[in-house]
């Protein structure tokens, strides 16, 4: 079975257009549930009627889910805990600003959700106001359409999908009791000035035309309050390229390969017995020639009977692993999955060791970096200045009010993809020295690469806390008793040498 054969077996709704139904597949995929509308397991071998069924009518007992794995690994290395960018900007107040979103907003785990759900193509962000504190919501880019302008600027998202009667009767439309099991189309329409609420139609009907006007907001932003991410493509896109497509048919191998080593080597534990009989049954056999027994009994066969056990060897079951390696290899390959192996890893390796050894998942991550960094967290982080500029009072986060937040000279800074190690640090921390007494770069350039290796959370913090101590009287007084000490030592540690030549000449 290839993934064209297996895309056949999911129910496909004609209403939606293709592009849904494609993202619809392969999130089955993503979400390790592509063979859940194959009814028969893969122990059955025959159907009530005693038909035998072929095995790609059969669900896989194995399912090793490289797919979903890869794309597991590469969300962590961009936005986990240790890889959460900082930001810095002209206006020293923005990046603090932006921290308390972070954090009232839940930002890590939404941006998490976000590279994951948009692995199959892309992924949205509906920004929204409540009191005018921010609000950030992840949606399903199935049922959104958006468009763009010619100079690449969103003009307008759709959003149409499909509800129940009674669920629109619970948000108070007026659906009558004989609708309230049919199936209607929700529609809403934003663009730079309002959010188009239309009247819900009967499926049966048609899409909805009528706008309600009671519903429709007037929020007179100037933007379309959205976030379009493009999988791996640049803004204005409205699918990229799914992140692990191109490895399907070669997953589907696998498990179909082990599924059948599996069933194989379970025969073998309990293998089948077949005797060929000669001109007359076995003695002591009944009609049929079943046999009984165990370790005391005997098989008494005709001259011409033969007896033998039908079972896989080691040596197929070994050339099984072997393809099964094989095709994992190429798997992580077509998605530039982590192909290093934790057998071979013998000791604790360096930053640098680790990000070569996960070279091909670093080359991944850096393209995801751009789509939903710089085109993603990045545009949010501009689109929230924005709405502090044109929100009435300004917008509400931390607990503090801010308004007209500029956006000039926004940039992320991301950390390192694995920790360094102590003497990487070290001999960081002496370059970097060096580079600063030669009078190669500032003192604030070699605080904002050292601070950004270390993982500190921003580099410009840490860098205002060290103007701060240089500017501390009891520290430069703390420091310059030091430097005396040391250089006090240091004669000392002379003239003891110098005595201590004098009295051995």
């Amino acid at each position: 079975m290839d993934w064209q054969q297996l895309k056949k077996t999911y129910p496909q709704d004609q209403d939606l257009p293709a592009r849904a139904n494609r993202l619809t597949a392969l999130m089955r995929v993503r979400d390790c549930t592509q063979y859940d509308d194959i009814p028969n397991p893969f122990s059955s071998e025959y159907n009530g009627a005693g038909e035998y069924i072929p095995l790609d009518k059969r669900r896989p007992s194995v399912r090793t889910n490289m797919c979903a794995t890869v794309v597991d690994e590469s969300a962590s290395l961009v936005f986990g805990e240790m890889h959460w960018p900082a930001l810095t900007a002209e206006d020293e107040t923005v990046p603090g600003v932006m921290a308390a979103l972070d954090r009232e907003c839940a930002l890590p785990a939404v941006l998490i959700e976000v590279v994951m759900s948009g692995s199959v193509g892309s992924s949205a962000l509906l920004v929204e106001t409540v009191d005018r504190k921010p609000c950030v919501s992840m949606r399903d880019t199935r049922y959104l359409t958006p468009s763009w302008d010619t100079a690449g600027q969103l003009v307008e998202v759709m959003e149409c999908y499909k509800v129940k009667g009674a669920d629109l009767a619970a948000q108070g439309w007026p659906i009558s009791g004989d609708d309230q099991a049919a199936v209607f189309w929700w529609c809403r329409k934003w663009d730079r000035t309002e959010c188009q609420v239309y009247v819900p139609r009967l499926v049966s009907e048609g899409m909805p035309s009528s706008v309600d006007k009671a519903r429709t907001t007037q929020h007179g932003l100037g933007f379309v309050p959205w976030i379009w991410m493009a999988n791996m493509a640049p803004p204005g896109t409205v699918d990229g390229p799914c992140t692990f497509e191109r490895a399907i048919d070669t997953v589907i191998e696998c498990d179909y390969l082990l599924s059948q080593s599996g069933r194989g080597l379970k025969y073998s534990s309990d293998p089948k017995l077949v005797i060929k009989a000669g001109q007359a049954d076995p003695a002591g056999a009944e009609g049929d020639g079943g046999t009984t027994g165990g370790s005391a009994s005997a098989l008494i066969l005709p001259m011409n009977g033969d007896a033998k056990m039908l079972e896989i060897n080691g040596d197929a079951s070994g050339a099984i692993l072997a393809q099964y390696k094989e095709l994992r290899a190429i798997v992580m390959e077509q998605i530039h999955g982590n192909r290093a192996s934790a057998d071979k890893i013998s000791a604790a390796q360096s930053g640098r060791a680790m990000e070569m050894m996960c070279q091909s998942l670093v080359w991944l991550a850096d393209r995801l970096r751009l789509s939903y960094g710089e085109y993603g967290l990045l545009a949010l982080y501009r689109m929230i200045c924005r709405f502090s500029s044109v929100v009435t009072g300004g917008l509400n986060i931390g607990g503090q009010d801010y308004t007209n937040l500029s956006d000039a000279g926004l940039a992320l800074q991301w950390p390192p993809y694995f920790p360094s190690t102590d003497p990487e640090l070290l001999q960081l921390a002496q370059g970097l020295a060096t580079a600063v007494a030669s009078g190669f770069m500032s003192n604030e350039t070699a605080c904002s690469i050292y601070a950004a290796k270390v993982g500190t959370a921003s580099p410009q913090e840490e860098w205002n806390r060290v103007l701060d101590e240089l500017s501390d009287p009891v520290l430069i007084a703390k420091r310059q008793a030091a430097a005396n000490s040391a250089k006090t030592d240091r004669q000392a540690a002379r003239a003891g040498r110098a005595e201590t030549r004098q009295v051995t000449a």
